[in-house]
């Protein structure tokens, strides 16, 4: 038998990964009463580019780079959604994460359907002109499609705001004209939103918050566990920490960090690199594996996909899952929680204040009027506290785990649009 190469097993992970939002979204219009063609139309996007990104590399040789634009379903208004920059990028798995974009938009109530993109590369191994010149030609080679009305990309893994500025001017040469609407997640002075750096984070604690008062847990005390300490993984750290709770255990790629009585976040975060790494400046660590089953109030993964599955689902002793991450829990691991009797909040709804708060940049940059942070968070609060209920109200009244009643809130307003447009 052939041993099967690293690509091979991240295809087979990737495909899990959009099989199974297809099976929830087939069943929430089930459950919602569509027919069989609103599936058809939903379950792959409407568009999917495929480029060839020739870059010119420091060392005088060309580079030819594969590059990926997802639209799932603008029936509601412009896509928008991510780009990534990684390794382990496929078609499949940028498909499935522009269906979670136009999921995340219904839940929050936007005027968008869902977008993605995405990057073969290794950022990591690339010098600051190399980049560059990657962000540049990615933007040409998919600028027929995108744009402030049709397509509003935005970072995502291993990208940024330098990256996205890069981009915005990329774009604005070839329009002739500042577009600053043309992308999201830019730096401040380039027209970005106060807000924006931690705003997956912000709407994941406001989740938490949420979650917390359901299960009668009060947040001043609970112990936290957050498995990743890139961005949204370390900001929630200092968020939980600065609100009182005591954050036991975080982990990066390398390995896990567990103290019962409290980590010192500030400390960590002071040590970490621009990779979101510590844990290798630690000797004693844990694997994810043992970080995942500790005994917790609260667990949040917000690393990569298929953490929690069927193998450890009986193992998890929080009592609230807050997925932070996109996909790291299986659907046979769902239902298991939801039998346990714990609450699990998914991605869809507790990942979406990356998306409300870059709505919040767009539109502050079609009317040329900007917000303070007060003002932003003041929103996003609002937005997401209304999410919550609403799916929290669903899964209750529906009799459905927290999962599908998101994808049901999700869903709904994608079909009702695509209706009244007569396009099923």
């Amino acid at each position: 038998m052939v041993a099967e190469t690293g690509a091979e097993q991240n295809n087979k992970k990737t495909n899990d990964v959009l099989s199974s939002t297809q099976t929830v979204i087939h069943k929430a219009l089930e459950k919602l009463g569509y027919p069989e063609e609103v599936y058809e139309l939903l379950k792959e996007p409407l568009r999917m580019l495929t480029v060839k990104i020739p870059v010119k590399m420091d060392d005088g040789k060309v580079k030819v780079f594969t590059g990926y634009r997802a639209q799932h379903n603008d029936a509601v208004g412009p896509t928008k959604g991510g780009i990534r920059f990684h390794p382990a990028v496929t078609e499949r798995e940028v498909k499935a994460l522009s269906i979670w974009m136009s999921l995340k938009c219904g839940i929050v109530d936007l005027p968008y359907g869902g977008g993605k993109g995405g990057i073969i590369c290794d950022p990591r191994n690339m010098s600051f002109g190399e980049l560059e010149r990657l962000s540049r030609g990615y933007v040409r080679a998919i600028s027929q499609i995108v744009g402030p009305t049709k397509d509003i990309p935005a970072p995502d893994v291993f990208t940024n705001s330098q990256i996205m500025a890069w981009m915005m001017d990329e774009y604005s040469r070839m329009d002739e004209f500042n577009s600053p609407g043309f992308i999201t997640g830019k730096p401040l002075v380039l027209g970005g939103s106060h807000g924006r750096e931690s705003a997956t984070a912000k709407g994941v604690t406001i989740c938490i918050r949420e979650a917390a008062k359901k299960r009668g847990i009060e947040i001043e005390g609970a112990s936290v566990v957050v498995q990743g300490f890139g961005n949204a993984g370390s900001f929630l750290a200092k968020f939980m920490h600065d609100a009182g709770a005591k954050v036991v255990g975080i982990s990066d790629a390398y390995g896990a960090l567990y103290d019962p009585n409290g980590l010192d976040i500030d400390y960590l975060l002071d040590r970490r690199d621009s990779f979101g790494t510590v844990t290798n400046l630690f000797n004693n660590t844990l694997t994810n594996k043992e970080l995942l089953e500790l005994e917790c109030d609260i667990l949040v993964p917000a690393a990569i996909e298929n953490q929690i599955t069927a193998e450890n689902a009986y193992d998890i002793k929080a009592k609230i899952v807050v997925e932070a991450a996109n996909g790291p829990t299986t659907l046979e691991a769902t239902q298991i929680l939801t039998e346990r009797g714990i609450l699990l909040v998914p991605d869809v709804l507790a990942s979406s204040g990356g998306v409300t708060v870059s709505y919040f940049e767009w539109v502050q940059n079609n009317q040329g009027y900007y917000w303070s942070e007060e003002e932003v968070e003041e929103k996003l609060e609002k937005i997401l506290v209304k999410a919550f209920d609403t799916i929290y109200t669903t899964s209750q009244n529906r009799r459905v785990d927290m999962r599908l009643a998101a994808y049901m809130v999700g869903v709904r307003k994608m079909a009702e649009a695509s209706r009244f447009r007569g396009w099923i």
